[in-house]
C-alpha cells in the first residue's frame, strides 16, 4: 500500500505545483500560499517538489519587488515627463497593457519599469512629453556605427570570420551591503568570468581578486564564475571583485541563402532542436505564431530571416527579473514587448520547431565610443548548414542601411565589443549554490548568499569597469 501511494502523492504533487504555477502567474497569491502551505504539510511529499513549491513562494516574494507601484505612484512618474497627465489618458494606456501591471488578490500593482517603459511603447505618449525631451537610451551598435563598417571591409579582404580584435581589461565586483549579513558571517559570491571561445574570446588572463584567492570554475562551466568568499563586517560592505583581460573578436559570416540545406541529424545537434521547460516551450499559440510568420517557406535561411524578422518588431523595454517568469519565451510572445533575453528565447524556441537548431549566449557589452556605456546583453546562435553554427542578435536587429552586409550584420554576425560568460541558461554554479539563485535564468551581475539564504539583488550591489588595451599590449 506504501508503495501504492508514493507514486499518487508525487503525482498529486506535479498537480499541485501546476496548479500554483498558474496562480501565481495570475496574481492568485494567496490562493497559491494555501495551496503551497497545504502541501508542504504532506510529509510524503518529493524533495523536488517540496523545493520547487518552496521556490513559487520565493517566486511571490520577487514579483512583489517587482511591482512595487501602485496605481496613484505609477501616475506620479509619469508626470515627470507629462506634468498634465489626464486620467483618461492613463486608463486607456493602461487597458492597452502599455503600463504593465499585475492585479494581486484583487489589487492592481505596477511593475517599476512600466512609467518610463511606456515611452517605448506608446508613440502617443511619447509625443505627450514636456521639453526638455531627453532621447531614449540606447547603445552604440545598436545602430549603424563605424565599426561595422570596420568588420564589413576587414571579411572582404579576408578568408577569416574572426576580424578587428579588440583587447581589454576588465574588472568585475560584487557589493554585499552593511549589515545584509551578520558580523562573522561567511559570504559566498561568485562573478561571472570568460570561457576562452576559439574565434572568439580568446587569450584570457586572470589578474587577481579581491579578497585573494579568487577560485575561476573550469573551463567547460557553460555558466562560468569565479568564486569567492570573505566574512562579514559590522557596519561594513563586503565588497568582491575579479580582473581580467581578454581579446574579443567581431565575427561575420558570409552566407549565401541558395546554398543552405536542412541541418543533418545528428546526436551533437539534437538537443538544440528540442523544446526545454519551462522557458522553450512550443505551446499552440507559438506553432500559430510561427505558422503566420513562416507561411510556405522551406529554405531553412529564409526561414530564419522571417522569424528573425518578427522578433525583431517586438518593442524592447526593461524587463521584469527573469526568475519572476514562469515562461519566458511564451511572456515575450505576448507581453507587448521583451527585452534581449526574452527575445532571444522566444527567436530560440521558435527556430527549433522549424528545425533549426538554436543556442544562448549571454554577458555584457560595452563601448570605446560612448564614455561609461556597458550593459548586460543577451543573443543566440542558429545552426545553418553547411555553414555550422552563426551568431544571431534579434534585439540589435536589421540595421539601416541600404547595403544588405549592413543591415544584416547581427543576421550572422557579431560586433568586437561583447563578453560571453554564457554558453547556455540555467545551468550549475561551481561550487554549487545552496539556495535558490537571484538568477535563475542568466549569470551576468553575479550571485551571493551566506548559510542563513540567498541575498537577493535588493541586498546587493555589482560593477563593470573595463578599459580598452592598445593593440598588441598584454599586461
Amino acid at each position: 500500500m506504501l508503495a501504492a501511494a508514493i507514486p499518487a502523492a508525487a503525482a498529486q504533487a506535479v498537480a499541485t505545483l501546476q496548479q500554483v504555477v498558474a496562480q501565481v502567474d495570475r496574481g492568485q497569491f494567496a490562493q497559491a500560499e494555501a495551496a503551497i502551505a497545504q502541501a508542504l504539510a504532506d510529509r510524503r511529499l518529493p524533495q523536488a517538489q517540496r523545493e520547487r513549491l518552496e521556490f513559487e513562494r520565493e517566486r511571490m516574494r520577487r514579483i512583489r519587488l517587482d511591482f512595487g507601484l501602485d496605481a496613484e505612484q505609477a501616475k506620479a512618474r509619469i508626470r515627470n515627463a507629462i506634468p498634465d497627465l489626464r486620467e483618461d489618458e492613463f486608463a486607456a494606456w493602461d487597458a492597452a497593457g502599455l503600463i504593465e501591471h499585475l492585479d494581486i488578490d484583487g489589487q492592481r500593482r505596477y511593475f517599476n519599469r512600466a512609467p518610463s517603459n511606456l515611452f517605448r511603447l506608446s508613440p502617443a505618449a511619447a509625443a505627450r512629453r514636456a521639453p526638455p525631451v531627453r532621447p531614449l537610451r540606447s547603445g552604440p551598435y545598436e545602430t549603424l556605427n563605424p565599426h561595422h563598417r570596420e568588420v564589413i571591409e576587414a571579411a572582404r579582404d579576408s578568408a577569416s570570420t574572426s576580424l578587428a580584435p579588440r583587447r581589454l581589461r576588465v574588472t568585475q565586483s560584487l557589493t554585499v551591503h552593511a549589515d545584509a549579513v551578520p558580523a562573522g558571517e561567511t559570504v559566498r559570491a561568485w562573478i561571472p568570468y570568460p570561457r576562452a571561445i576559439p574565434g572568439q574570446q580568446e587569450d584570457i588572463r586572470w589578474v587577481g581578486s579581491v579578497p585573494a584567492g579568487g577560485e575561476p570554475a573550469a573551463e567547460d562551466a557553460l555558466q562560468r564564475t569565479a568564486y569567492l568568499q570573505a566574512p562579514a563586517v559590522a557596519g561594513r560592505p563586503t565588497k568582491f571583485s575579479i580582473s581580467y583581460e581578454l581579446t574579443v573578436y567581431a565575427r561575420h559570416f558570409d552566407i549565401d541563402p541558395d546554398k543552405v540545406v536542412p541541418a543533418p541529424a545528428s546526436a551533437g545537434l539534437a538537443p538544440y532542436l528540442q523544446p526545454r521547460p519551462p522557458h522553450v516551450v512550443f505551446t499552440p499559440a507559438l506553432r500559430e505564431f510561427s505558422r503566420q510568420v513562416v507561411g510556405d517557406e522551406t529554405n531553412p535561411y529564409r526561414i530564419a530571416r522571417k522569424l528573425f524578422a518578427a522578433v525583431d518588431r517586438i518593442p524592447w523595454a526593461g524587463a521584469r527579473e527573469y526568475s519572476t517568469l514562469s515562461n519566458i519565451s511564451d511572456y515575450a510572445l505576448h507581453a507587448g514587448h521583451a527585452d534581449c533575453g526574452q527575445q532571444t528565447l522566444l527567436l530560440i524556441a521558435l527556430l527549433r520547431m522549424n528545425g533549426i537548431p538554436a543556442r544562448w549566449q549571454s554577458g555584457w557589452t560595452f563601448s570605446d565610443d560612448a564614455v561609461g556605456y556597458d550593459n548586460m546583453h543577451d543573443w543566440g546562435w542558429m545552426y545553418l548548414a553547411p555553414y555550422g553554427w552563426v551568431p544571431m542578435d534579434v534585439t540589435t536587429g536589421a540595421l539601416d542601411s541600404d547595403d544588405p552586409a549592413l543591415r544584416d550584420f547581427y543576421f550572422g554576425g557579431l560586433d568586437a565589443y561583447r563578453i560571453a560568460f554564457n554558453d547556455d541558461w540555467t545551468q550549475p554554479l561551481v561550487p554549487a549554490k545552496r539556495f535558490f539563485r537571484s538568477e535563475t535564468v542568466d549569470s551576468q551581475r553575479g550571485e551571493a548568499e551566506w548559510r542563513g539564504g540567498n541575498l537577493y539583488f535588493d541586498q546587493w550591489d555589482y560593477d563593470f569597469d573595463w578599459r580598452m588595451l592598445p593593440p598588441g599590449d598584454r599586461h
